[in-house]
């Protein structure tokens, strides 16, 4: 499959998507087109990327000044003190805005690197490229940067916008199939929440994807993904509307992840299974959903033998302590958690449409875990 370019142009911005096999050797060429007057590169990087890609990167870039810095991929790095480690250095060598920070990694990584430079010099050059499924159909699209805190995660961030995002699939062989299910998991999403038979195609072609990670249907399923997320960012760039659908499971995802202390026993993408899962059925008992439609929905977790039960994770007890996690969900306009709810394969509840309290959330939530 040739290499496949998607351009994104925004009011004040305009960048392109590169999605391919083994097309990380474009990148110095791209470098000097759309930031001729860099001298340094700053690159972080995921510590878990095999080392051929790491040479193959900085041997690219051996024209230009370079620092690197490589750091465990975990939620723990998404912290103010961690940024200001890496903000402080880049000032003490003298970083300024045509200079560029380049992010080789997933979602952590490229969220991290994005608002540090976001806040450097107030904004210099980013490049993505996404070394994850997860990140090559969701975070690195959008730019939404994040920095979690105490009361939840991505409550700290801002909107930036990258000047170039090289999703290179050859950089997937590498994953295990637990970080291929959690980037399928966002697939899947996008498969319920824009009718355009994507979801027929999915579950058609899910066991070659998360089973045998047939490397040109992963690129052509990169593609179909960056293009469905571009759909609902493009109308709403800055979330105050639209784009809230890509919401979808994530209140109940987040608030998990917060309870689990964003521990290795849970992924974003395990999150995000259980948490579309509950929403599916909290439609599905609020007269939303049909029974077929979500018999559909189950047909493809059981399938793929996708784990969406929660009290595999956690007891009673805490169940009360997840809900009160979502109440500080930064889509809430109120007292009442905004959820994005399910009215068929294809077609979401609207933005600000269904709020619910968290106690009718308490009163029911036994019926759809």
């Amino acid at each position: 499959m040739p290499l496949n370019e998607i351009k994104v142009k925004y009011q004040d911005s305009k960048y392109s998507i590169f999605v391919g096999l083994n097309i990380l050797n474009i990148l110095p060429k791209k470098i000097r087109s759309i930031c001729p007057k860099a001298n340094k590169v700053a690159l972080i990087i995921d510590k878990n990327i095999p080392k051929i890609y790491k040479s193959k990167v900085k041997k690219s870039l051996k024209k230009y000044e370079i620092v690197s810095f490589e750091y465990n991929p975990n939620e723990k790095l998404k912290s103010f003190k961690k940024a200001n480690n890496l903000i402080e250095v880049l000032l003490k060598k003298n970083f300024n805005r045509s200079d560029v920070i380049i992010a080789l990694g997933g979602g952590v990584i490229g969220d991290f690197s994005a608002f540090v430079a976001s806040v450097v010099k107030r904004g210099c050059n980013f490049i993505n490229l996404p070394s994850t499924l997860l990140s090559q159909v969701d975070s690195s699209i959008g730019g939404k940067t994040g920095l979690n805190s105490d009361q939840g995660k991505n409550l700290i961030g801002t909107f930036y916008q990258p000047k170039l995002v090289i999703s290179d699939v050859g950089l997937l062989k590498s994953l295990p199939k637990r970080e291929i299910i959690c980037g399928f998991a966002e697939m899947l999403k996008h498969s319920l929440i824009l009718k355009n038979n994507y979801f027929n195609w999915l579950k058609l072609n899910s066991r070659e994807l998360l089973k045998e990670k047939n490397l040109k249907l992963l690129q052509l399923a990169v593609y179909k993904n960056c293009k469905i997320k571009l759909h609902f960012v493009n109308k709403d760039v800055k979330e105050s509307g639209a784009r809230m659908i890509l919401n979808f499971g994530h209140t109940f995802a987040h608030a998990i992840e917060i309870k689990n202390n964003y521990s290795s026993k849970i992924n974003h993408g395990e999150a995000v299974l259980i948490g579309m899962m509950i929403v599916a059925k909290l439609s599905y008992l609020k007269k939303i959903l049909t029974k077929s439609s979500l018999d559909k929905i189950i047909e493809v977790y059981k399938f793929n033998n996708l784990d969406y039960d929660l009290r595999k994770y956690f007891n009673d007890k805490d169940f009360n302590r997840i809900i009160d996690f979502m109440s500080n969900d930064k889509k809430n306009f109120s007292k009442k958690i905004n959820l994005i709810l399910l009215r068929n394969i294809g077609r979401t509840t609207k933005p600000g449409e269904f709020n619910m309290s968290i106690r009718e959330i308490k009163k029911i939530f036994y019926k759809i875990i």
